[in-house]
């Protein structure tokens, strides 16, 4: 009995070690996707004041401590591209964060299997 009870807990550890590392890694996903999302925010609104612009307006993009002269259609394609990126990273964290919430799911469920098996061979124990 009380080798099965001990390995009963064992189980129920590494679940819950299984459990906490999903957790984490939910917890990098937002913090990355919330980056991603600050920078796509930024280039649509990049994007709209380069919409403003004449053709023969002078554009500059700023390389380290330098402003170099950029061309406005380069401009606007670079942008673009930028945002087609980061759009297809959200996308991408948002299938994986899907993936991640799912797993932890069924990690949590399996725990409180492993709780309910530990307490229901434990009789004279009380439910607080």
């Amino acid at each position: 009995m009380a080798a099965a009870k001990k390995e009963l807990q064992l189980q129920l550890e590494t679940q819950v070690n299984a459990l906490q590392k999903f957790q984490k890694d939910i917890a990098k996903n937002h913090q990355v996707r919330r980056q991603y999302t600050i920078q796509h925010g930024e280039n649509e609104m990049v994007q709209k004041e380069l919409e403003l612009l004449n053709d023969d307006a002078n554009v500059f993009k700023l390389i380290g401590p330098v402003l170099v002269k950029q061309d406005l259609v380069e401009a606007k394609t670079n942008v673009n591209k930028r945002i087609s990126y980061i759009t297809a990273e959200l996308k991408r964290l948002d299938a994986t964060l899907k993936t991640l919430e799912e797993s932890q799911a069924a990690k949590r469920d399996e725990v409180l299997r492993l709780q309910q098996r530990i307490q229901g061979g434990q009789p004279g124990k009380g439910r607080a």
